[in-house]
């Protein structure tokens, strides 16, 4: 039986390379790639890699080599037609039964990348020719210089209604390849279609004798714009994106008043738009080195995110994110971040993808929702406040279930009992999608505690910098700080202050970047500390495995090996933070000895706050289930012991004395 390979390739993405296999093979990751015991020999030390960028698996043990269809081949003993149809089934993928016309249309698509391929090293050129000027002098403002230009193969299509069609046609493309490609337009003959009074209820007298008026002349889709290719995982141009930089002139098919900003290639056997991510062939390697993707709304904030070092941006093609569009992310980064404008439209299109994603929840697999501040997009915000600041939007990244918890509960009048109940409805009925038995469980319990938090009495409600307790805070969930900039979104009003385990971890970490010796006395204690937050637990273990290879580590090489594991943003946002800038002895400028002190200090306070959470959780739960004056009592004292130890380290006890201080 043949597939085309159009379908081969979806099923691919759909199936995941590093899925298929981890169901069998107990897999870590290691950089790029995962890492198991061979299914197919014996072996105590894993040599068996898989790396899901490339498609292939691959042992150094006994040489077993393949893609996803070979493992389960393989494995299951499988034909290639049952291993296709096997993960076809898991996918919820129809396999396409192979007509005379199927394999007609696949040989055409396979003409139609040679079609794209001319026509964006057309654009390409025509950039570089004084018609392109214009255009040139526009991606010049926008300051994108010619590596970036050559990276994305940008280009500009000349302001005529053939000039593309007459190019392609000398190198000897008929016009029915160019039509399918979407790069010219067959004008429908409205007349010939629907009889002279144009009103569909009649068929004109060509069509009821038989015969046909000719077609209207073909022209050129794209005209008068600065191009943008996208490509397909394999880097191979199969559709376009255009910029307008003057209305194109009006004529019979053209409407100048209402000629779109952005115009995208129409679908085509090459291109359809809800199973592609522009720049996702540039961003995958980035991605899954870095461990994170950011998800933006256009071609100009990819580019700019790329130029500023995030180099794992993509973006949807003008529409919503689609099921195999967060399938891709996925398979690129665990949890993917959804940047969008923080203005009511913004946070719409947040809703419409978090209501997309909840049905299709697994564990370890969410989103998160960086939100803007008003009028910024983050070409826009780097090119006004650097990339730092753009770093800072992502630090405060909500969780899917922070966001989801946000829409449901913002703003909602809980004054009275039936108020409360409805409240209660739409929280769990907000839940329901959830497909996931396991992580809708989980959903269930952590809305459960944010509906106790929210409806118990006040004087009983957790206050200071400590924020929500029960499952929602021991998960990470519901405390990210606000940046400067997120507290101007709708979304960022209103949330607590920053969480005192996010601001200790980071102040042990911004310590260590700036005086690594401390790690030569004091490795064991890193080693033996699990940082609360997910983001500076990854960087100690990063920080960890740099002392372990490099024993006399200084600065510039601790700073190089986070750069390379992919922690360059998160690097730039603590030692260019101003939230830690009053404790000096953090800072590079500090002595080694003032250093080593403030940093144990603030271990020991770390590890008692962590002590004093867990048993004001385990409290807290009790209380829920006896509420008595005696169990409320020790849970005030112990708040108030939690409140002590979460003061500036200026307070505590022979720490932070003037005389010790630097002289500045």
């Amino acid at each position: 039986m043949a597939f085309s390979e159009q379908f081969l390739e979806e099923l691919r993405a759909r199936a995941g390379l590093a899925d298929v296999i981890s169901r069998r093979v107990k897999l870590a990751r290691k950089g790029r790639e995962h890492l198991g015991l061979c299914p197919f020999h014996k072996e105590k030390t894993p040599s068996f890699t898989v790396n899901e960028e490339k498609g292939f698996y691959h042992c150094f043990g006994c040489g077993a080599h393949g893609s996803v269809f070979d493992f389960v081949m393989e494995t299951d003993g499988l034909t290639f037609p049952e291993a296709v149809e096997k993960l076809a089934g898991e996918a919820g993928l129809e396999v396409p039964r192979a007509t005379p016309e199927d394999r007609e249309r696949q040989k055409q698509r396979q003409t139609l990348f040679d079609v794209t391929e001319k026509a964006c090293l057309f654009f390409e050129r025509r950039l570089r020719m004084p018609e392109g000027k214009k255009a040139l002098d526009y991606l010049k403002r926008r300051g994108l210089g010619d590596d970036v230009i050559k990276r994305f193969r940008l280009g500009f299509a000349p302001d005529g209604r053939g000039v593309l069609k007459t190019a392609l046609a000398k190198d000897g493309i008929p016009e029915n390849l160019m039509v399918g490609a979407g790069l010219i337009i067959q004008p429908e003959d409205q007349e010939a279609r629907t009889g002279p009074g144009g009103s569909g209820d009649t068929p004109g007298p060509e069509a009821r004798t038989g015969t046909q008026k000719p077609k209207r002349e073909t022209y050129d889709r794209f005209r008068g714009r600065v191009m943008f290719p996208i490509t397909d995982p394999r880097d191979r141009v199969i559709a376009f994106g255009g910029r307008v930089l003057e209305s194109p002139p009006a004529g019979p098919e053209t409407d100048k008043s209402a000629a779109p900003k952005y115009l995208n290639s129409p679908e085509t056997a090459l291109f359809q738009k809800g199973r592609v991510l522009y720049g996702q062939k540039l961003a995958s390697g980035p991605a899954r080195k870095a461990g994170i993707v950011i998800v933006t709304e256009g071609y100009t904030d990819v580019i700019a995110l790329h130029r500023a070092g995030f180099e794992y941006a993509v973006a949807p093609l003008g529409t919503a994110l689609t099921e195999t569009q967060i399938g891709l992310l996925w398979r690129l980064a665990p949890e993917p971040v959804l940047c969008f404008d923080g203005d009511k439209a913004g946070v719409r299109a947040a809703g419409r993808a978090l209501e997309r994603a909840l049905p299709l929840l697994k564990p370890g697999h969410s989103l998160r929702f960086a939100l803007l501040p008003q009028n910024e997009d983050p070409d826009s915000l780097i090119q006004r406040e650097g990339a730092a600041a753009f770093a800072r939007v992502l630090g405060g990244a909500l969780s899917l279930s922070d966001m989801l918890w946000r829409l449901v509960s913002q703003g909602v009048d809980i004054s009275t009992p039936e108020r409360c109940a409805g409240l209660e409805k739409k929280a769990y009925d907000a839940i329901g999608p959830i497909r996931d038995e396991k992580v809708r469980g989980f959903y269930m319990r952590d809305f459960r505690d944010r509906l106790f938090q929210t409806f118990r009495p006040k004087k009983m409600r957790l206050s200071g910098r400590f924020g929500p307790t029960g499952m929602a805070a021991r998960a990470g969930q519901g405390r990210q700080a606000k940046s400067n900039l997120l507290v101007s979104t709708p979304l960022g009003r209103g949330a607590g202050e920053e969480p005192v385990h996010r601001r200790i971890e980071e102040l042990l970490m911004l310590t260590l970047l700036s005086h690594p010796a401390i790690l030569v006395a004091h490795h064991e204690d890193l080693a033996g500390l699990d940082m609360a937050t997910p983001e500076m637990d990854r960087l100690c273990r990063a920080i960890l495995e740099a002392t372990e290879s490099d024993s006399g580590l200084d600065t510039g090489r601790l700073k190089d090996h986070l750069v390379e594991k992919g922690f360059e943003a998160l690097y730039m946002r603590l030692t260019e933070s101003a939230s830690l800038k009053s404790d000096w002895f953090a800072w590079p400028e500090a002595a080694l000895v003032d250093a080593e002190k403030g940093w144990v200090q603030t271990l020991k306070r770390y590890r008692r706050i962590t002590t004093l959470q867990k048993e004001y959780e385990a409290l807290e739960d009790e209380l829920s289930r006896n509420t008595t004056e005696e169990c409320f009592s020790r849970l005030m004292a112990l708040q108030e012991e939690m409140q002590v130890n979460s003061g500036n380290e200026s307070d505590l006890e022979g720490y932070g004395l003037a005389s010790e201080r630097p002289v500045t």
